[in-house]
């Protein structure tokens, strides 16, 4: 188990995979996704996560709810939300193809805005659509185009329309979610806030848990295992 290996031995896995090597080596592939050196790199302190980095760790939340006494959750790829804004629900009908959104207890859609990432999170069980963005910006646009999304899915699935005004959508403001203080730290907020939700737990952490936060992503990504 993971939590017999002593702290020091982590710390040195996590020393070599930020040392040199080839960066297109493979260090985890699982989830028909692959982790390069390249990609692990993105989690040294004061740079910006990749889409692999954060997709591969989505990917760890999903394979660890899979156990009892955590809810259901679906995580769309990164690239899921850019598709369904440029062709529509068209465009991404196929994503869903063997998976029932609506008997997920939790939808996770990572989001780049250009040079940021942010989080939306659809509770099916309570019928929310919240935004988390770590730079306290508002993304209701985000959570409608999203709703829209949901609408054309529960009619083509289901037959069944979605009532708008049984679902609550919103914007988190800055001072219900942690923070972030430094311009790269967006996308490891991304991963902790889709971690503590999944969980059912209250988002604790700060700023001050990041370093610490991407180097056990990096043992995670390379153990294909959550702590």
């Amino acid at each position: 188990s993971p939590f017999n290996c002593s702290f020091q031995a982590m710390e040195r896995e996590v020393i070599a995979a930020f040392g040199k090597g080839e960066p297109d080596e493979i260090m985890s592939s699982a989830f028909k996704l692959k982790v390069t050196r390249e990609d692990i790199h993105t989690l040294r302190n004061l740079r910006w996560l990749n889409d692999e980095v954060i997709n591969f760790y989505m990917s760890l939340l999903v394979e660890r709810n899979k156990k009892e006494g955590y809810p259901a959750v679906h995580a769309f790829s990164t690239f899921f939300y850019p598709k369904l804004i440029s062709g529509g629900h068209k465009a991404v009908e196929r994503w869903t193809r063997g998976v029932d959104l609506f008997k997920q207890d939790l939808i996770l859609v990572p989001v780049h805005l250009r040079v940021h990432w942010t989080l939306v999170v659809i509770d099916v069980r309570k019928k929310t659509i919240k935004y988390f963005d770590s730079m306290g910006q508002k993304g209701d646009k985000i959570c409608e185009t999203l709703f829209q999304y949901l609408q054309e899915e529960s009619r083509e699935k289901r037959n069944l329309e979605l009532i708008f005004s049984e679902w609550t959508l919103r914007s988190m403001e800055s001072h219900e979610i942690p923070q972030q203080l430094n311009g790269s730290d967006c996308g490891v907020f991304v991963c902790k806030y889709a971690d503590y939700i999944s969980r059912d737990k209250p988002i604790t952490f700060t700023q001050n848990h990041m370093p610490y936060f991407r180097r056990k992503m990096v043992w995670e990504i390379i153990h294909q295992q959550l702590l």
